[in-house]
């Protein structure tokens, strides 16, 4: 088991040579060229920006992912989306869902917290450039004005959706964005959201693990 130290070079190590925790390389940089080269190859990163210099690298060989057309619906949730309480949109406002998100990160996780300023212009630079996209949740008070009350963002490569973060301000509202953004990559033949790593939350609503050489199959298009 080892972790590499990535310099300018653009390059990612064999993921099968990193930790067991899916840790496979430290340092390089977050230019658009290669956060896209990252999540082409199953990479991304996570790390608590306030205790590491610099960014660390992730790579799991158990990839938890969900098919659009296996999205799981509660009743609950089906009861919500009929009741029509919010309006769901597409890339309305990427920088409203991410600086949420970090807020929520940095009020939950403080020292850990992972939601940095670059981090934040790296993927609103990606978003610029069609490689990420958001899901915004709104309460409607009249026909013009309306609030932020959730939404996820995540990067968009391949066909497939790297989920990174989302945010709730009121019940339900991340899982509402989940569904309508499965719903739609499934009208579109999208592959998979990737949601890097398993929660309760996520393996409820259809969260799956499958192998990394899986995961690559399907993102190259053979699976």
């Amino acid at each position: 088991m080892a972790v590499f130290r990535l310099d300018e070079k653009l390059w990612f190590p064999d993921p099968h040579l990193g930790n067991p925790d899916g840790l496979v390389a430290v340092g390089g940089d977050l230019s658009a060229e290669r956060l896209k080269l990252a999540y082409s190859n199953g990479f991304f990163p996570w790390f608590s920006y306030r205790i590491c210099p610099g960014p660390h690298w992730y790579c799991p060989l158990e990839r938890f992912v969900i098919f659009p057309d296996k999205i799981h619906v509660s009743h609950s949730m089906k009861q919500l989306i009929r009741q029509q309480k919010y309006v769901v949109t597409f890339n309305e406002d990427f920088e409203g869902v991410i600086e949420n998100c970090s807020k929520v990160d940095d009020r939950n996780k403080e020292e850990a917290a992972w939601l940095s300023p670059d981090i934040i212009s790296a993927y609103t630079r990606l978003h610029h450039m069609g490689y990420a996209a958001s899901v915004e949740v709104w309460e409607c008070y009249n026909q013009i004005d309306r609030q932020l009350v959730g939404g996820l963002y995540g990067v968009t490569l391949r066909n497939a959706f790297f989920g990174e973060s989302m945010f709730s301000f009121v019940p339900s509202a991340s899982k509402l964005a989940l569904i309508t953004l499965a719903q739609r990559l499934n009208e579109h033949g999208w592959h998979f959201i990737d949601c890097q790593f398993e929660t309760p939350h996520l393996r409820s609503m259809g969260g799956e693990f499958i192998s990394y050489e899986k995961y690559m199959e399907i993102l190259e298009g053979k699976g």
